[in-house]
């Protein structure tokens, strides 16, 4: 099991900023310059607030053809040299037309999907969501909700709401055709005065002990096409594609998330035939690395992956021939991945350990060797012990599986899949997402928009890349693989910060308020209780144990009543133990912890019931004997210690009486597949 960031309060707290003796960079000014302007002839960047930074010191405009049509404008009489400045991209794309989405009678029961092709304008929703300027994610939310018509039948606002509408369409523009190749020749420095050299490069601190790069080699410019002129609805240099990482058995975690993303996205189920020609499907690439992190995989690797998978209660249910076009497991090789990446391909394996996580470096032997010396044998036993215990504490790191409890973090997994993730979106494309995450809304304007993102942490101004979205063979993905490579491969979401504050290219991996993916973070930092959203947590345990002055709301709102807006939830992996005497992390529905997916699927059903049934046969004798030693009557001990049946589990006064929302939304989304309910836009699925 993976787990996310941003469960501690503390890291970053004091971050220091870069000087001379902490700086990350290692472009200069001018590759600095090339990659600014690759990006924004790529239309990435298509924030009509985004500046280029004065420290980049360009000399020109830099055209975006992806921001409408801004017109000439008469130069002010007081302008100062742009290198002194900050600098704003010039518009020339094509024209937007914002969108009323709203329910249409008769079907006004559930929300509309999104319009194929549309986009979110991000510097709407920075305006309405951004915790730097005082926004709530309260109305936050409110805004996501009307603005994308998720408030179907139950609109109370009466004023006008044209402010909210964030999505739009643009007009195909095929009547003006631009050359927005950007200018990548190296920009001549203004001549110095005689006998003073000016260095190119002045302002910049470079790291410590690093050689500058050689001159950034980045591909053709990516062209920029509304999707009304595309041939299909898919756009080929945009896969959507979502990338999950994990390792060790499948638990209901990531079932949970595959579970959401088939209730939420438009994968055409509801139809018996997918119209290809109508709406782009999104895929789900879920990635097994199949060992410890430290391993490399075995040749019957992908065939072992199978066949775990398919004897696996919790992901046999996707290897269904009805799933097989949107969800796809792939075998993660940590050395075949690496390798697929042209910028460190050749120097990673001079690297003698590759799990670096802000700077806290685990070592990995190459091959373990034996000690047999003498000294070793005329240890003292206490010292002997204390050696043995280290060492056996060293050899569970290397060889965890994913994470059980609290007290089996698998940290080296944590540490891989911080640089998975990036390598991922740089090899494939697409969007990345921690496995503790929840899909809550149609992600179609999102795909729309092409910029690459991240979201905030919390109150600090740092990333959090639960969510990372970044282009196949950005010149973005080829500055951060560069200077990680120069910064021991540190990938960690913290450290990403720096390496983008020191290069001064932060407004091209867009920093989203976290409310659109982590709409409870604040509030569990003691942020925004005065007016919090909808469900309110003090602390994320509270998604799996609602507490009782709050636990009406779950099953009186159900799924339309969590974080109704956002796109997704983050639950940060924060489960309660599920008993006080050991450390396992809590099931999402302890009541009924098993696939609850219908006839279809009842043979793993089976499967987990009979394992938790011998599970609590073997518990309740130990239970009955610490709670109450009293109890020494057979009759009461067997009528105690006896397994539950499935007609006891199954009957309702067995079940727990306030439901928590980790049971709430699991229960829906299984609804959904057993055919009782339609998903959250009214589709039913088709078998």
């Amino acid at each position: 099991m993976v787990f996310s960031r941003g469960s501690s309060r503390q890291w970053g707290e004091n971050w220091p900023p870069s000087t001379a003796d902490t700086s990350t960079l290692v472009f200069r000014r001018e590759d600095l310059q090339r990659i600014w302007r690759w990006e924004i002839a790529s239309t990435l960047s298509e924030l009509v607030g985004v500046v280029v930074p004065k420290q980049v010191g360009l000399k020109t405009p830099p055209v975006n053809p992806a921001l409408p049509y801004q017109g000439a404008s008469k130069p002010s009489r007081n302008r100062f040299p742009l290198e002194e400045q900050d600098t704003e991209t010039y518009g020339l794309g094509p024209k937007r037309v914002y969108l009323d989405i709203q329910s249409t009678y008769p079907n006004v029961a559930y929300p509309p999907r999104p319009v194929p092709g549309s986009v979110a304008d991000m510097d709407i929703i920075m305006k309405h969501c951004n915790f730097s300027t005082g926004k709530y994610v309260r109305d936050c939310l409110e805004v996501l909700r009307i603005g994308g018509g998720l408030d179907n039948g139950r609109r109370f606002r009466r004023g006008n709401t044209d402010d909210w509408k964030y999505i739009y369409q643009e007009l195909n523009s095929t009547e003006l055709e631009y050359d927005f190749t950007p200018d990548i020749s190296p920009v001549t420095p203004p001549r110095p005065p005689p006998g003073l050299e000016v260095d190119a490069d002045a302002g910049l601190a470079k790291k410590r002990g690093a050689e500058w790069e050689t001159q950034v080699v980045l591909p053709p410019t990516l062209k920029h096409r509304p999707s009304v002129a595309l041939k299909s609805p898919c756009d080929p240099e945009n896969p959507r594609v979502y990338h999950m990482f994990w390792t060790g058995p499948f638990t209901d975690k990531p079932y949970l998330a595959l579970l959401s993303f088939l209730f939420t996205q438009n994968t055409g189920l509801h139809l018996r035939e997918f119209l290809a020609d109508n709406v782009c499907r999104p895929e789900f690439w879920m990635w097994i690395n199949p060992g410890p992190a430290a391993s490399v995989p075995n040749p019957s690797a992908k065939h072992d992956m199978f066949q775990q998978l398919k004897s696996s209660p919790w992901a046999s249910p996707f290897l269904h021939p009805r799933f097989q076009d949107v969800i796809k497991f792939k075998l993660w090789n940590t050395t075949e991945q690496l390798d697929g990446v042209p910028e460190i391909k050749d120097e990673w394996r001079s690297f003698k350990t590759l799990f670096n996580s802000g700077g806290h470096v685990i070592s990995v032997p190459a091959e373990k060797k034996e000690t047999t010396t003498a000294a070793a044998a005329s240890e003292s036993d206490s010292g002997a012990a204390g050696t043995a215990a280290k060492k056996a504490d060293d050899e569970d790191l290397l060889n965890r599986t994913g994470s059980k409890s609290s007290a089996s973090y698998d940290r080296l997994s944590v540490i891989l899949s911080d640089m998975a993730r990036f390598i991922l979106c740089h090899r494939f494309g697409g969007i990345y997402l921690d496995a503790d995450t929840i899909f809550l809304r149609d992600w179609e304007e999102l795909w729309g928009w092409k910029g690459a993102f991240a979201y905030r942490w919390s109150r600090l101004e740092k990333y959090n890349t639960a969510v990372l979205r970044m282009h196949k063979g950005s010149a973005l993905g080829t500055f951060l693989f560069r200077t990680a490579l120069k910064n021991g491969l540190d990938f960690h979401p913290m450290t990403v910060s720096l390496y983008t504050a020191d290069a001064f290219v932060e407004p091209l991996l867009l920093r989203l308020p976290d409310a659109l993916f982590d709409s409870a973070w604040l509030n569990t930092e003691n942020f925004q209780r005065d007016r919090p959203p909808q469900p309110y947590f003090t602390e994320f345990a509270e998604f799996f144990d609602t507490p009782a002055q709050n636990s009406a709301a779950p099953q009186a709102l159900g799924f339309d009543g969590f974080f109704k807006g956002a796109y997704s939830y983050h639950f940060h992996n924060f489960c309660p133990r599920t008993y006080a005497s050991d450390d396992r992390w809590k099931p999402f529905d302890p009541t009924r912890n098993w696939p609850d997916l219908g006839p279809k699927f009842k043979a793993g059903e089976d499967v987990v019931r009979t394992a938790l049934e011998a599970e609590a046969a073997k518990e309740l004798p130990n239970v009955i004997t610490t709670a109450n030693p009293k109890v020494t009557t057979d009759k009461e001990t067997e009528k105690a210690t006896r397994p539950a049946t499935e007609k006891d589990v199954d009957a309702v006064e067995n079940d727990k009486r306030d439901l928590d929302w980790s049971a709430v939304l699991k229960r829906t989304f299984e609804a959904y597949i057993r055919g009782e309910r339609p998903n959250m836009y009214g589709e039913w699925l088709q078998w």
